[in-house]
């Protein structure tokens, strides 16, 4: 850590993140490229990434988009659908633009296409899979910062983060990592934790609801037990004579024959 300030050296839950995030965990193929970036080879032929060099580009990136004065002109680009939530959470906590999805060819290069957009730097998630991206940043001379695998190509790619870029947790947590550095390079620190930058399934997110929503019915059912009369109920039903000990001899009977002949009386029929 020879090149990173005192002051953004990794602390030991930033090693175990990473380390329990598997960012270290390569593939079996490795570019030419990437070559300064492996640490070694494990026996079962997977590459392992050298989780220092990992750090020193983190803090090198940020260190770059954190002297871009607007970050508006900062594009996160994610077309690898593990990194959807992260660059929208990255752009939402430091204003940058995000582009998570399909990549519309031109947005670039084609000022007519109603995605143009002119960034100062870009930022993508898997070089293999943003290539278009990479490629046409080339064109108009736009600095490419990208997370880099063990086999990932580096044409075009003028920072790499070496880490793994298929991992669900490992590219949220990377993505975590340089939004963190940016926001304390400019003298704050991010509220968030690495989960909220992690993909969810969606079907799996509305199972969760779903479970929690009928755990939760079925506690409201057990913890409510029968209602009581209330008191001032109690009273009226109380005071409420019985059936048995009406005396009904002593209501009058009604004339209901002499009403209708007064009504019959009383109207006009000519």
């Amino acid at each position: 850590m020879s090149k990173v300030p005192a002051a953004l050296n990794p602390t030991e839950e930033d090693i175990s993140l990473l380390l329990a995030a598997q960012t270290h965990i390569g593939t079996k193929n490795a570019d030419k490229q990437m070559a300064p970036y492996i640490y070694k080879r494990r026996a079962d032929g997977i590459h392992l990434l050298n989780i220092g060099k990992t750090w020193e580009k983190i803090v090198l990136a940020a260190r770059i988009l954190a002297a871009i004065e607007n970050p508006a002109d900062i594009c996160v680009i994610s077309g690898r659908q593990y990194g959807h939530r992260a660059v929208l959470k990255f752009a939402a906590q430091t204003g940058a633009t995000a582009i998570a999805g399909r990549f519309t060819p031109g947005s670039f290069t084609n000022y007519i296409t109603r995605s143009f957009k002119e960034p100062r730097v870009i930022v993508v998630t898997d070089p293999r899979v943003d290539h278009q991206a990479i490629r046409e940043a080339s064109y108009v001379n736009i600095p490419c910062i990208s997370f880099a695998d063990s086999d990932s190509p580096l044409k075009f790619v003028d920072v790499a983060i070496p880490g793994n870029v298929r991992g669900r947790h490992s590219v949220g947590l990377l993505w975590w990592l340089l939004c963190r550095t940016v926001l304390r390079l400019k003298g704050g620190d991010l509220s968030v934790m690495p989960d909220m930058f992690f993909y969810r399934d969606p079907e799996e997110v509305e199972r969760e609801a779903q479970e929690a929503a009928a755990a939760a019915q079925a506690a409201k059912e057990t913890a409510e037990p029968a209602e009581p009369a209330a008191d001032g109920a109690a009273d009226v039903q109380a005071d409420v004579p019985l059936a048995g000990n009406v005396d009904w001899s002593a209501e009058g009977a009604q004339d209901w024959a002499a009403d209708g002949a007064a009504d019959q009386a009383a109207s006009s029929w000519e």
